[in-house]
Parts: C-alpha cells; sequence; structure tokens
C-alpha cells in the first residue's frame, strides 16, 4: 500500500489532480498551538479535542472524526508499505511531520519527505501553496528517503517539542539531514515561539496597520517560519 499524508484538504484537493497513486492521509492538526504532551494517545486525542474546543469552538465528535481519526489511519501501515509525507518547511507543518513520524514509529515502511522542491529560495515558506499538478508531480519526483538516521532525528524532534525541550532542541537543530533542510530556523522560531510572534504582530500594530489582511500578510513576510494561519495571527491580535 501507498500512503499520501499531505498537510491540509487544500494541497489534498491539488494532489488529487496530480494521478500520482495512493490512498489520501489529510492532517488537520494544528501541533504548533495547544498542549502537545501525554502518555498514551487517548489521552494525548482527549487534551487535544478540548483545546480545540475551547480555542476554535469546534466540537470534540467533530475533531475527532475530522482530525484524529483520520491520522489514525496510519495504524495501518504495515511492514514494506510506501509512506509519502508531504509537508512544506516551516514549524506549522515540521511539528505535524515529527508528530505523524511518531506514529510511524513500529511498522517497518519505506518512509519518504516530499518537500516544496520546487520554490525558489526567496519563497521557500510559501509551500505547496497554489503550485500546479506539474509542480506536485515534480516534488514528489524529488522525494527523499527517511534513512535510520532521520527517523531517529525525527523521533528526537517530536519527544523535544512536545516536552518543551528547548535545549534539546537547540542541540538538534545543528543536526544535518536532507530530510530536515531548514532545521535550525524552524528550532529557533518554536524556541521564541512564546514572544517573538506577539512582538512582531505590537509592530506591525503600533507602524499604523489596522486591516486584518494587511496585518496578516505583514505578519507572514516578516515571520513566514511559523506558518501561522488567519486564526492564529487572529489569536495573536486578540491578546494585545
Amino acid at each position: 500500500m501507498i500512503y499520501h499524508v499531505l498537510p491540509g484538504d487544500a494541497v489534498a484537493n491539488d494532489f488529487r489532480k496530480t494521478d500520482i497513486g495512493g490512498r489520501i492521509v489529510v492532517c488537520r492538526e494544528c501541533l504548533i498551538v495547544g498542549p502537545v504532551d501525554a502518555d498514551t494517545p487517548f489521552e494525548f486525542w482527549e487534551q487535544r479535542a478540548h483545546f480545540i474546543l475551547s480555542e476554535y469552538a469546534e466540537d470534540e465528535i467533530g475533531f475527532q472524526e475530522r482530525v484524529a481519526d483520520e491520522l489514525e489511519k496510519l495504524s495501518d501501515v504495515e511492514a514494506g508499505d510506501e509512506v509519502n509525507l508531504w509537508f512544506e518547511y516551516e514549524l506549522f507543518c515540521q511539528s505535524n511531520m515529527w508528530f505523524c513520524l511518531s506514529l510511524l514509529d513500529g511498522p517497518d515502511a519505506d518512509i519518504y519527505r516530499v518537500e516544496p522542491a520546487v520554490r525558489s529560495k526567496d519563497d521557500i515558506w510559501n509551500g505547496f501553496g497554489l503550485l500546479t499538478p506539474a509542480d506536485l508531480r515534480e516534488c514528489f519526483k524529488r522525494r527523499t528517503k527517511f534513512e535510520t538516521a532521520d527517523l531517529k532525528l525525527g523521533h528526537d524532534l517530536w519527544q523535544a517539542y512536545r516536552t518543551g525541550d528547548h535545549d534539546r532542541l537547540r542541540k538538534l537543530s545543528t543536526s544535518n539531514s536532507p530530510c530536515f533542510p531548514y532545521l535550525a530556523e524552524v528550532c529557533d522560531a518554536e524556541i521564541n515561539k512564546s514572544t517573538r510572534p506577539q512582538q512582531i504582530i505590537r509592530e506591525i500594530v503600533e507602524e499604523g496597520t489596522t486591516d486584518f489582511g494587511e496585518i496578516f500578510t505583514e505578519f507572514t513576510k516578516r515571520a513566514g517560519e511559523y506558518g501561522f494561519g488567519d486564526l492564529q495571527v487572529q489569536n495573536l491580535l486578540d491578546r494585545l
């Protein structure tokens, strides 16, 4: 079986136009915000559901069906299967990918990283957005296989991330792996996540910008490494 884990419904819709075969799993989580440390899968999904309910007013049953049950499909992966993790470079996607790697820690499957490799250096934080089916096929063609050392690094990154171990993240950020480009920038973003995004929002507002669309666009220019969506930026704005 071939699996394609895709970062959201928009990318999944574009992926379906590529005619690349395989089973689609859509990652709809947002692990860049909220609690992520739990001892068991049940506790993990329970605390995530409570957080999503309190933060975004989505009901827990809907969260279980749309998010948790979807990612639980990865428990069906068996030895010899192929799993393609389609994730972008920024922290939003990276934290989700680290989690997916933790779910795949068991079956001896062939795991690949598919990144937005067609992006220029000046455009890396835009990810798969607005790429054509031909672009996505080229990204797939350039995929990178996770070797044993890469899988261990992914496991270590998730453990450090979920426990908030910034000293460990700092050390891991210097690792050299083709499966984790821009790792230093992403780890630094996480280490400063509690202060830097809020400070950037404050600076933008103090400069006189009041329209939310303009605030969001400017925040993305200054802090694209976070990959925040409009909901996360709105929450930052509400907390000023």
